[in-house]
């Protein structure tokens, strides 16, 4: 068996090459950020499968009295790998994108380690995909989502 993969393992490309990649080859989109990220505003043909999911909950106490807070956490989605190997093939060719870029490289290296062979990370994430004027005709800030998942 293969060594275990990490980050330095993994190819990571700009939201250029990214384009282009899935303009001229077999590319798929795999955009790893939740549910309401991706239902704000995706690439064109992505498929969504989310790495981590955001959570809510709590109680805190205050000198003694409980007060209920927010508070917002991740925990990384178990099923993630068999959900992909669900829609894609190990020998399918996949950029894989978050919001920035931190989620998809960790979701790259689950990836390779599970036998997915052309995994390839897009540096920047969505927003650099934003940025670079590639989500359409719409304002940026309509289309971009804050990084709820690093508080």
């Amino acid at each position: 068996m293969d060594a275990p993969k990490d980050h330095q393992n993994v190819v990571t490309i700009d939201v250029h090459a990214a384009k282009n990649l899935l303009n001229s080859s077999d590319y798929r989109y795999l955009d790893v950020r939740s549910v309401e990220e991706f239902n704000k505003s995706h690439a064109e043909n992505a498929y969504n499968v989310p790495y981590m999911f955001i959570t809510e909950a709590g109680k805190m106490s205050l000198k003694g009295q409980y007060k209920s807070i927010k508070i917002w956490g991740r925990v990384k989605n178990p099923d993630f790998v068999e959900q992909v190997a669900a829609i894609c093939e190990n020998e399918d060719h996949l950029i894989v994108a978050c919001n920035s870029g931190g989620r998809s490289l960790r979701a790259s290296v689950d990836l390779l380690d599970s036998g997915f062979k052309h995994v390839v990370n897009m540096g920047g994430g969505y927003s650099a995909w934003v940025d670079a004027g590639f989500a359409g005709d719409k304002p940026p800030e309509e289309l971009k989502t804050s990084c709820k998942i690093r508080r």
